[in-house]
């Protein structure tokens, strides 16, 4: 997935400085777009919301947010259609897919990973209906991952995970 927001000119831009729980609440929000756009209204979804991370360049004053979660206890064929739905509707709703296709894991998973047109934000979905020992239960992860950006003066972002 992109970590670096690239501005109208192709070159990489500097970080945005916003406060964390303002990019938590981008993170979410997205995650929430995300899940509308499968379409599946059955099933559970993991619990929790967006959370930090260090950026490597400067990790005393850039941060990420990343959000993992999941889609399940529904039926492969639904969780299928709502993979292929999210496919369709990424596109629609202003984010470029980069990659599609199967992933590299013995289950050969199928998988989409997309960048916000508009946001420093990428997203993976990845479908899962069958482990190797066919005892995985199947669901949809999806992974909500931000660029860096940079914390206001003052921030501790130590106290921010």
């Amino acid at each position: 997935m992109t970590n670096k927001h690239v501005n109208d000119a192709g070159k990489t831009a500097e970080p945005t400085t916003l406060a964390v729980e303002q990019a938590r609440t981008k993170a979410n929000h997205l995650s929430s777009q995300i899940l509308d756009m499968t379409g599946i209204k059955e099933g559970k979804v993991t619990e929790g919301g967006a959370g930090v991370s260090l950026c490597d360049e400067d990790p005393d004053h850039l941060y990420r947010m990343r959000h993992p979660w999941s889609i399940y206890e529904v039926a492969p064929d639904k969780l299928e259609a709502g993979f292929q739905r999210l496919r369709e509707n990424l596109p629609k709703n202003g984010w470029k897919v980069v990659a599609y296709g199967r992933d590299t894991s013995a289950n050969k998973n199928l998988e989409i990973t997309a960048d916000s047109e508009k946001e420093p934000f990428s997203v993976n979905a990845s479908l899962h209906i069958t482990g190797a020992s066919g005892t995985q239960q199947p669901m949809l992860q999806i992974r909500v991952v931000s660029g860096c950006f940079r914390a206001p003066k003052g921030t501790d972002l130590s106290k921010e995970f």
